[in-house]
């Protein structure tokens, strides 16, 4: 009990995030001016933004040169849903379905609603019911990103994973950390530890981040992944974060809005789209909302894939789904839902996570953002048996929408699964 209250307490100061990062200044204020030595170490080449947008107003020549050279086939040119601002310039949610989470709500659950994630402190009981296995690339670093046509995905715990697919291998909302949290003294720790190191990651070529909550944009693990792979590699980032990743010393990165789009610099045949999801931001006292927060769609010559991060339910989805399914996988969130009156407005339940696979035409979802941190009140393996008493009432399989272990892989449009 003492553990697990001191694991609401410091997920209630997440939310509040009631304290100025310590990340060497980051989060002090997100969108100060930034001296002119730090303007001029961001590269020419790395492109802020796609130009077809109709926002920005120009380029050089060395980043037209990486920018793809033809409009992609939408296929469906209906109206979507663009991101909003509100009169005092930060964004707000668009869907109907949306509610903010208020002070008062928050102590309300804080306090009042009783946690059941009962996670063992037994680490013996925790390797039997999650274990965490050595993902295959540590011993066999030569075999990443040789997926041929077909892609591979490898769950590295929370909503991290690693995707191979048209010969890039990119990871989604790192977080190396044993601590969600600006400081790794406080806040909610990690029950399953992280099954790799950045050091033992292969070439990676991108990253995508979401949104700026600490369990999805981690200092540490941003940071560390800068200094191994420097400017080699592409930062994909929403709309506001680019001076805060220029902080943190990135160079080559991309700042999209929704249904903008890029791709990393000679891999023009893949495409890096920012799409709709139904979230916030917060990272400090008083910046509220001033980054945007959304998924991924990566659209590939061979593969699709969707990345749903963090999100409450809405129609985002079926424009997704319209606009650029059939996905061949997706990664969606299935955990940290409970209780419903608080947190469906920012957490799909798995039911929920079923729609989305449903919505964005995935021929097949794994699930992610379980098993790692405990973040709210459910009983922490209930996710997993939720999911497939949901897949039951859809009329779908297990493998439709699949597990995987911490460190574990999977082979998707081959015929074959690959053995950690």
């Amino acid at each position: 009990p003492e553990l697990h209250r001191a694991l609401k307490s410091a997920c209630l100061s997440m939310f509040l995030k009631s304290f100025v990062s310590p990340e060497k200044g980051m989060d002090k204020n997100t969108d100060e001016e930034q001296p002119s030595t730090t303007c001029n170490q961001y590269p020419k080449e790395a492109v802020k933004k796609r130009q077809n947008s109709g926002r920005s107003s120009g380029s050089s020549d060395s980043s037209k040169a990486f920018r793809k050279s033809f409009r992609l086939d939408y296929r469906l040119e209906e109206d979507v849903t663009k991101s909003k601002r509100g009169k005092d310039g930060r964004f707000v949610n668009p869907w109907p379905t949306w509610k903010s989470p208020t002070l008062p709500n928050i102590l309300k659950w804080s306090i009042m609603e009783k946690d059941n994630s009962n996670v063992p402190r037994s680490k013996q009981e925790l390797d039997k019911e999650l274990p965490v296995l050595q993902p295959y690339f540590v011993q066999k670093p030569e075999e990443a990103g040789k997926t041929g046509a077909g892609m591979r995905v490898t769950w590295l715990g929370h909503a991290t994973v690693m995707v191979e697919m048209d010969e890039l291998v990119f990871l989604t909302d790192p977080i190396f950390s044993q601590r969600a949290s600006p400081i790794q003294l406080l806040g909610p720790k990690r029950f399953r530890g992280p099954p790799c190191t950045v050091a033992q990651l292969p070439r990676i070529d991108a990253v995508l981040i979401s949104h700026t909550h600490y369990d999805h944009l981690d200092y540490n693990s941003v940071a560390s992944l800068n200094e191994r792979f420097g400017s080699d590699l592409r930062w994909f980032v929403p709309l506001g974060l680019l001076q805060w990743m220029q902080r943190c010393g990135c160079e080559n990165v991309i700042e999209l809005d929704w249904w903008e789009e890029n791709c990393v610099p000679g891999h023009d045949a893949v495409t890096f789209v920012f799409t709709p999801s139904q979230h916030w931001c917060k990272r400090t006292v008083t910046d509220d909302n001033k980054v945007l927060w959304g998924s991924w769609s990566v659209l590939g010559p061979w593969n699709r894939f969707f990345f749903a991060g963090d999100t409450g339910y809405c129609v985002a989805f079926e424009q997704i789904g319209k606009r650029f399914g059939p996905f061949d996988l997706a990664a969606i969130p299935i955990g940290a839902y409970e209780p419903r009156w608080f947190m469906k407005y920012q957490h799909v339940d798995p039911e929920e996570a079923v729609r989305i696979h449903i919505d964005v035409q995935a021929k097949k979802s794994v699930a992610i953002h379980w098993g790692t941190f405990a973040l709210a009140n459910e009983y922490y393996l209930d996710p997993p048996m939720k999911l497939n008493e949901a897949l039951e009432r859809y009329g779908l399989k297990k493998d439709d929408f699949f597990l995987l272990c911490h460190g574990e892989s999977r082979n998707l449009n081959t015929n074959d699964r690959f053995e950690n």
